[in-house]
């Protein structure tokens, strides 16, 4: 009796497979199968949306003009500064800047500008709208100038940019927000000195970036910090001083901030360009120099390099891709397109050779990608510093 019911159950299988396999053919024959395995590219597109990319411009450091001590101002009330700059800062989703003293009509300036290696800068306001026309979305004011008319300069700067909708973050707890799609996307602002949002204090730092982190999808990190001028454009793994004063060891910063949830790190402060790494699958670049310095600071050699640096996120924070658009500043200043493409291959070149493990690799076409990446690393050429001045425009 078992037997018997084994051979049915044998024979009815055999019949099922059977006609399976006719159904089979007669639905491949016909297409119908095809179209159901493999739906049609509009349906794949539907059901797996290509993944979201974030793009951010950032640049260095930024004075339009003062009139402080004496009158430095652009002709037009500086319409032209950013003519050449501006579609690349308009096209991308957030474009930064960091302002190099406030924009005020403050009288009462916080520094002795009688010590020759002391600055102080002033923008007029009326210089301010060519922010918001070049398509600058963010300013970074935690720096050594922010407060050079002191608190009444930067109250004055902070409501001048938010008539212009320009968002901002400074050394007084302010962080950017933004909704690019559905991607809430933060930047904090860090600078040297005294506490509170200082790199000399990592620690208050860590701290501070590691809560952010838990309320953006990508956090940017701004820094000002390490030491200054033509003799500066290496970044080592040690702690850097200006004529005494305490710059930070940036690297141990920029390491730390991603450890503790950044997503990019952005430098400026030693008034030239320096190279950039990968470390975490995130992007650090550790200073982009001078960009729009009009008759405010030395631009002899690479003090006139004014890179500007597109990078390209994915909705977590990992880097793609990125782009350094060279500019260069002629006396009396702002960026004019250098199609030398000067401050490309400088930050390329400093790059491998400071980070020989953890650089970018560099194509031809002025494009940067992760380590892994297929892309190939060209070889650096030595920078030429023989000659140049070391002398730091803006220390204090």
């Amino acid at each position: 009796m078992k037997t018997s019911k084994r051979l049915w159950s044998i024979l009815v299988a055999v019949v099922v497979a059977a006609v399976l396999g006719i159904a089979g053919i007669v639905l491949a024959s016909t297409g119908v199968m095809e179209r159901i395995i493999r739906p049609s590219e509009e349906k794949v597109a539907t059901y797996f949306p290509p993944a979201r990319k974030i793009t951010i411009a950032a640049v260095g450091d930024i004075m339009m003009g003062t009139d402080y001590p004496s009158s430095k101002l652009p002709p037009q009330d500086g319409a032209l500064l950013f003519e050449d700059p501006a579609p690349i800062l308009r096209a991308v989703d957030i474009a930064f800047g960091n302002l190099e003293g406030p924009i005020t009509t403050a009288r009462a300036c916080t520094k002795n500008t009688s010590n020759p290696r002391t600055f102080a800068f002033r923008c007029p306001p009326k210089l301010a709208k060519n922010l918001a026309t070049a398509g600058f979305d963010v300013i970074g004011l935690a720096n050594n100038h922010a407060r050079d008319f002191g608190y009444a300069g930067m109250v004055e700067t902070k409501r001048i940019l938010d008539s212009l909708g320009i968002q901002y973050s400074s050394k007084n707890g302010e962080v950017a927000e933004f909704i690019v799609d559905s991607f809430k996307i933060g930047l904090i602002a860090f600078s040297t000195g005294s506490s509170p949002r200082s790199i000399l204090n990592i620690d208050l730092c860590r701290m501070e970036v590691a809560e952010l982190a838990q309320k953006f999808d990508i956090l940017i990190v701004s820094f000002h910090g390490g030491a200054e001028g033509t003799k500066a454009l290496h970044t080592r793994d040690a702690f850097e001083n200006l004529y005494g004063e305490p710059r930070g060891n940036v690297i141990r910063f920029a390491h730390e901030m991603i450890d503790a949830g950044a997503d990019l790190v952005i430098g400026h402060g030693p008034h030239v360009p320096r190279g950039m790494e990968v470390y975490n699958d995130r992007l650090i670049a550790y200073s982009l120099g001078n960009f729009c310095t009009y008759r405010c600071m030395q631009l002899v050699a690479e003090l006139g390099y004014a890179p500007l640096l597109v990078v390209e996120v994915d909705s977590v924070g990992r880097f793609l891709r990125g782009e350094i658009y060279s500019f260069k500043q002629i006396p009396p200043g702002g960026p004019s397109k250098d199609t030398s493409d000067a401050a490309f291959r400088l930050m390329r070149d400093l790059s491998i050779v400071d980070f020989p493990q953890s650089a970018p690799r560099f194509s031809e076409s002025l494009s940067f990608y992760p380590p892994g990446d297929s892309a190939s690393t060209l070889a650096p050429e030595e920078p030429n510093t023989n000659g140049n001045s070391d002398s730091p425009p803006s220390s204090h």
